[in-house]
């Protein structure tokens, strides 16, 4: 007992302890860096948003998720101007992120001996982070723009990244093989530039592993672990988890008033002025009356719509 009270003062002088990854940030130090969310979480402290709101996410559009986002100040989570594999398609996932900076030898061959021999861990950096992926996982990564002797993914680790995730990518940087990543069906994927080499050619290293699962970097967005990335129609928004309800079910109204007033509006009931503006205590309860009828047919989970109808006052 006296042995185990003196190591645990010794621990506690030592500060938390640290992951088994290097890069990678510890459990304490993420969950302080996502107060705000309060639901389930990984094992290293990653926010695990639920599996519902993600396919309902599917639905939303960058709109609807920028506006709520700006109105709750968060107002640089969207970044746009990708190239895109699978471009008429949704990505939706939780961020695993991952850093590089220009390679520097030092810090390089630390990380290489520490990665190879305490953790235990084979293959090069780039395969690092992608070793930890789970199904919904989307891997964001900061390569910060490289493009020539930079893609560190290509159709070898594009295809381990789709078999654990059922994602593709959000990449700051150049990938390579492209014929082969758009051959892998679902890997729907953002990334700002194609070449055909790869990173840390022999002689010239050139890219650094430096962070798992901390803070990073995707054009002007501070990307968090957890974050549910929404990817579609050219952008990318990267939503807080603890904003990711309120973005789908402020989207489900939102499709559903749409809904109704194209509806009435073909049927010459109101006029383009009275839908376009605040509407009138009249539509509002017709519009309540309209979801109570059609509760069953309605793009929206049944009991999506009688939550939301519960709040109504007609």
């Amino acid at each position: 007992m006296k042995l185990v009270f003196v190591a645990s003062v010794a621990l506690s002088l030592l500060g938390p302890i640290r992951a088994s990854v290097g890069q990678q940030i510890s459990r304490d130090e993420l969950i302080f860096l996502t107060p705000e969310w309060k639901g389930e979480r990984f094992p290293d402290g990653r926010p695990k948003v639920p599996d519902a709101i993600l396919k309902r996410m599917k639905l939303v559009t960058q709109e609807e998720a920028w506006s709520v986002l700006k109105g709750e100040n968060y107002k640089y989570q969207f970044t746009g101007d990708w190239q895109t594999i699978n471009p008429d398609s949704v990505l939706v996932g939780r961020a695993l992120t991952a850093t590089f900076m220009p390679g520097r030898p030092d810090v390089h061959r630390v990380t290489d001996e520490k990665g190879h021999t305490k953790d235990g861990r084979v293959k090069s950096q780039n395969a690092w982070p992608i070793d930890m992926l789970v199904k919904g996982d989307v891997y964001v990564v900061d390569q910060f723009g490289m493009h020539e002797d930079g893609p560190t993914i290509g159709d070898n680790l594009g295809n381990s990244i789709y078999a654990k995730t059922g994602n593709g990518i959000v990449y700051e940087g150049a990938v390579r093989d492209i014929a082969g990543l758009k051959e892998i069906g679902g890997f729907t994927s953002y990334f700002r530039s194609y070449h055909p080499s790869h990173h840390n050619p022999e002689g010239n290293l050139n890219t650094t592993l430096v962070g798992i699962n901390r803070p990073t970097r995707i054009g002007k967005v501070m990307v968090m672990p957890g974050d549910v990335v929404l990817g579609r129609d050219g952008g990318v928004c990267f939503i807080p988890p603890h904003l990711a309800e309120k973005v789908v079910k402020t989207s489900e109204i939102i499709r559903l008033r749409d809904m109704f007033g194209h509806l009435r509006l073909r049927e010459q009931k109101y006029t383009p002025g009275q839908i376009d503006s605040r509407w009138s205590a009249e539509i509002e309860k017709d519009f309540s009356q309209w979801l109570n009828a059609h509760v069953n047919e309605l793009p929206v989970p049944k009991e999506q719509i009688q939550d939301y109808l519960k709040t109504r006052t007609w």
